[in-house]
């Protein structure tokens, strides 16, 4: 399955999760990519919409591969596997933990609601543009968890097998509508795959 754009997959995404009950939904998107995802899946549920952001945790000397996610919450989890075989233990990313948690609190303060809807005892549905690592979703699955809502789904329009299956652990529910064999990238799947930019985020989420 292939989708236009971020809102097409949005509509798509949304169709699917109408179909289900929910009880007094929160959706809470992961900026910037999920952001006009979630927003046509908060306008089909008739659910209140905010942010939740996660930030990778990089490898000190290769900052793009992703050793782990922070949340703005401090929560934060770390692959071993990665780790082990990069020959790194935990205390050799403390800095990137900590430089990360910043960026991700400078975002939520920008992006968040400024008053955030209550999670306790509703079905809070996180969303994402797709998964790759799943390492963002997972961290902030386990933020949103803090708060002790009903019940914890994440959404997707497409992402890995291998994703899906580390996400399934953590989740209740978790709702991806392509699984592709050949995954490689979350972008391959759309034929507009441009970056959401600060400006557009700031439109999204004072709709």
């Amino acid at each position: 399955m292939t989708f236009t754009d971020r809102t097409d997959a949005g509509h798509k995404l949304a169709a699917e999760l109408a179909r289900r009950t929910w009880t007094d939904p929160v959706v809470l998107a992961l900026p910037r990519g999920g952001l006009p995802v979630a927003v046509e899946v908060a306008t089909a549920l008739d659910a209140p919409l905010d942010v939740v952001v996660a930030r990778k945790v990089g490898a000190p000397d290769q900052p793009e591969l992703a050793v782990g996610a922070v949340t703005a919450d401090g929560v934060y989890l770390l692959d071993d596997d990665t780790l082990t075989a990069l020959g790194l233990r935990r205390p050799d990313v403390a800095q990137q933990i900590t430089a990360a948690t910043a960026e991700a609190r400078r975002r939520q303060d920008r992006f968040g609601a400024a008053e955030p809807p209550s999670l306790p005892g509703r079905d809070v549905i996180i969303v994402d543009d797709g998964l790759a690592t799943g390492m963002t979703a997972l961290a902030a699955v386990h933020a949103a968890r803090e708060h002790q809502p009903r019940s914890v789904c994440l959404a997707v329009p497409v992402g890995s097998g291998a994703a899906v299956r580390r996400l399934e652990a953590a989740a209740d529910t978790v709702v991806c509508l392509s699984q592709p064999p050949k995954f490689t990238a979350v972008g391959q799947w759309y034929r507009d795959f441009r970056q959401v930019t600060d400006a557009e985020v700031d439109a999204l989420v004072t709709r």
